[in-house]
């Protein structure tokens, strides 16, 4: 499939989804949501992808925010519409997707962006990094679940300053905070993110499936996580990978899982 803001790499298991805008700092405009959709959709189906890596182009920014200039005459109605289809389309489907998902954020994570990266199943960053909401110095809100999860993330008060203050926050801070696992060069980013996503590729995908599956229903209003997890460990019983996990194990050699 060819895609005009974004493009993709796959190689050994590892799809590298990169968002291709660096004359609008990749800012998030319609056109992009829909082709990220389309991109997670289609390398979460690909049985060959065992990790997606999510990235900006250039050496300034992840995703600078959304483009403003598509929604500043929305209506309350349309207000609503955008961020419910934006939610739905994109950071709750990647929240929820099978296939893990690493945000490398190579630069300015803001607004969108730093939604974008928390949908994300971990983050590691740049040390040029900055990130933020910066919603309400515009007269908005974070709309991409950026109240739910930021708190979620990296507590309740904290999350509250960045939101209200509007401000940025460093790589370092960020790495602090724990939303983010690591930090490195920027020349090492990439490397850094292929190098986990590997050590993931080893794994049983279809167990890190039910895993992100039960470490997010911890979050779900209403749902009981614990449910969630006796009954996704039950299931494992019943796939190709654990038998093939534990007959490797008990056979002292490494397991080659068939990802069924």
């Amino acid at each position: 499939m060819n895609y005009e803001n974004i493009s993709i790499e796959r190689e050994n298991g590892i799809a590298v989804i990169t968002i291709n805008r660096p004359t609008k700092l990749n800012a998030l405009n319609k056109a992009t949501i829909e082709e990220l959709h389309k991109a997670f959709k289609s390398e979460n189906e690909d049985r060959s992808i065992k990790v997606i890596i999510i990235t900006g182009s250039g050496d300034k920014a992840f995703v600078a925010g959304a483009d403003i200039s598509e929604f500043a005459n929305f209506s309350i109605k349309e207000g609503g519409r955008l961020a419910a289809q934006g939610q739905e389309m994109l950071f709750d489907f990647v929240q929820n997707l099978e296939t893990p998902v690493i945000a490398a954020v190579n630069g300015f994570a803001l607004g969108g962006g730093l939604e974008l990266a928390m949908s994300a199943h971990f983050r590691i960053a740049s040390d040029n990094a900055k990130m933020g909401l910066p919603e309400v110095s515009l007269g908005v809100i974070p709309g991409y679940g950026g109240t739910q999860r930021l708190p979620q993330l990296i507590g309740k008060g904290r999350a509250m300053e960045m939101i209200m203050t509007a401000g940025m926050i460093d790589a370092p801070t960020a790495l602090s905070y724990g939303l983010v696992n690591h930090v490195v060069p920027q020349a090492e980013l990439l490397d850094l993110a292929k190098n986990i996503a590997t050590k993931i590729t080893k794994n049983s995908s279809v167990a890190i499936g039910k895993a992100i599956q039960s470490v997010n229903a911890g979050f779900e209003e209403g749902v009981n996580g614990y449910h969630t997890e006796i009954r996704a460990f039950g299931e494992c019983f019943g796939t190709e990978d654990f038998k093939e996990g534990t007959t490797a194990f008990l056979e002292k050699r490494k397991a080659a899982f068939p990802g069924k």
